[in-house]
């Protein structure tokens, strides 16, 4: 290809990389929040509830991925985290699981999903607990 040919080529481009970099498209930002989607929940034999929690993020790779979950009581007390070690950039959403032993009285609890740019503010599921 002809130098002249290639800076056309590229002039062509310029106003989608220009759209691209104004609407955040490629910059780590443009994978939003982590939004939770699901969550079952069951009472285990010791007493503890397994939580299995879907989490839908757009999974950029190491830079910016969803990092974990949390389990948090009516008041917003942390009772639980899962810490997700890797992106899931191939596996959306995915589903994993925790285990948590919560105190008496604890009737329903919010699950909420962290990403490593955004932290918090995807969307979070209320959850009633089985009857004990």
């Amino acid at each position: 290809m002809a130098a002249s040919d290639r800076a056309g080529a590229l002039r062509g481009l310029l106003p989608a990389v220009c759209l691209a970099a104004v609407a955040g498209l490629g910059s780590p930002a443009a994978a939003g929040e982590a939004d939770v989607e699901a969550v079952e929940v069951s009472r285990q034999a010791d007493g503890a509830y397994r939580f299995d929690v879907t989490v839908r993020h757009a999974d950029e790779g190491w830079s910016h991925y969803a990092d974990r979950f949390e389990v948090l009581d009516e008041n917003g007390a942390v009772l639980g985290t899962r810490t997700l070690f890797h992106p899931h950039v191939d596996e959306q959403p995915f589903t994993r699981s925790l285990a948590v032993t919560l105190p008496d009285g604890v009737e329903s609890v919010v699950v909420r999903a962290h990403d490593s740019v955004h932290a918090f503010g995807g969307r979070e599921m209320m959850v009633a607990l089985p009857s004990r």
